[in-house]
């Protein structure tokens, strides 16, 4: 792709960048930008700068957040007794979504997958059983992870590292999410009555 201008080039390589944008895409998104009033890529890029230096992440359970603790955390409405284990911050938003679950969160930030390096230690798993440990109330785990072979192996060792605690229900999502899917893209509904009907853990 030939471009007249450094400025539109440099502009449509870093588009290209994010995830799902094609060079065509790119070039049409910047100039869109570019017959956009100056204010409005301001704001855009001010917006992206502000994201980038101030987002942070709830020391409680991972999850993207303005404060040390996200407001899901820290609403007392909420079931305290229900942490729902999931894979990225794009599971509790389209668990959100569902406006079917009412309990709180845990962002492990990946599920074990050795072929790409990532072992339990990489993962937000020490302080899921901290919490456990120190919140006497918790009484049921939901293991949302998505069904791929690497979503499965990271139910398996949660379960064994949590089997030691004997009053602890144990869960996972109905299989009305298909295997091999991702869930951040499992319809609404779909997701909803998979929480629902959640069935007891059972290894292997």
């Amino acid at each position: 792709m030939n471009f007249s201008s450094k400025l539109i080039e440099q502009a449509v390589t870093e588009l290209n960048r994010l995830p799902g944008i094609g060079k065509k895409t790119a070039l049409r998104l910047a100039l869109h930008l570019l017959n956009r009033p100056e204010e409005d890529a301001e704001a855009l890029g001010n917006a992206l700068i502000k994201l980038r230096k101030e987002i942070c992440y709830c020391k409680q359970c991972h999850n993207i957040s303005d404060l040390e603790i996200c407001n899901i955390c820290s609403d007392q409405q909420r079931n305290q007794e229900l942490v729902c284990v999931v894979e990225s911050m794009r599971d509790v938003i389209a668990i959100e979504n569902t406006n079917q679950y009412r309990g709180l969160y845990h962002v492990l930030g990946g599920v074990i997958s050795p072929i790409d390096g990532v072992g339990p230690e990489q993962l937000n798993i020490n302080s899921l059983l901290g919490r456990i440990k120190n919140k006497k109330e918790i009484n049921e785990i939901v293991l949302a992870l998505s069904p791929t072979m690497e979503g499965d192996t990271t139910n398996f060792y949660l379960s064994r590292q949590l089997s030691e605690y004997e009053s602890l229900k144990i869960t996972t999502l109905a299989r009305g999410v298909s295997f091999g899917g991702e869930l951040e893209y499992v319809d609404e509904v779909t997701l909803a009555r998979s929480l629902a009907a959640r069935r007891p853990y059972e290894q292997g």
